[in-house]
């Protein structure tokens, strides 16, 4: 390959690596978008970094939540239950952390929602978060799309059975599915 194509070749593939990453960056805001869109109410909001690393697990491990479910699961809304893909393979790994499932992603997700004015977080020193009104607008519409009509589905199922503390969700997986969390910090899931 001469210099000249090798260098195309080079600037080529830094062009589609940095439209992966975007693409994959959207996706992560969508999806949370989404979850902090339906546990923000009237007087209420998401409250903590914690209560959204776990519901965010949940959301994203429907194997994990079905295990959760009462009545072993047979509470899935037509069409949210989790696919035969899904029991075999996860859609982006989380890692094992201190309290455990955590992505290193989501400051960097929080910050773009905040930026967009998607979302706004509580008073310093409080990680709550509430959908704007342009935020809620954003998240009605992905609502309506066929592609995120599962996600926001099981988003509604997450806010009727675990609108719970980040500190009770934790607890509840540590009790629960010790397999996600029985392993080193870091380790993926």
């Amino acid at each position: 390959m001469s210099g000249v194509n090798f260098v195309q070749e080079a600037a080529r593939l830094r062009v589609e690596a940095r439209r992966a990453e975007q693409l994959e960056a959207a996706y992560h805001e969508a999806r949370v978008l989404l979850l902090i869109a339906r546990f923000t109410t009237a007087r209420g909001s998401l409250a903590g970094l914690t209560k959204l690393a776990k519901l965010d697990f949940l959301l994203r491990y429907p194997v994990m939540l079905e295990r959760l479910l009462p009545n072993g699961g047979r509470g899935w809304p037509a069409g949210a239950e989790p696919t035969d893909a899904e029991r075999v393979a996860v859609e982006s790994r989380m890692t094992r952390y201190k309290y455990g499932p955590w992505d290193q992603r989501y400051y960097g997700v929080l910050a773009s929602l905040v930026a967009r004015g998607l979302i706004t977080v509580g008073s310093p020193g409080q990680a709550e978060f509430r959908v704007t009104e342009r935020g809620a607008a954003a998240a009605a519409s992905l609502e309506a799309a066929p592609q995120w009509a599962v996600v926001a589905a099981r988003a509604k199922l997450l806010k009727k059975h675990f609108n719970r503390s980040g500190s009770a969700l934790k607890n509840l997986i540590y009790d629960k599915l010790p397999d996600a969390v029985d392993r080193p910090w870091r380790a993926e899931i």
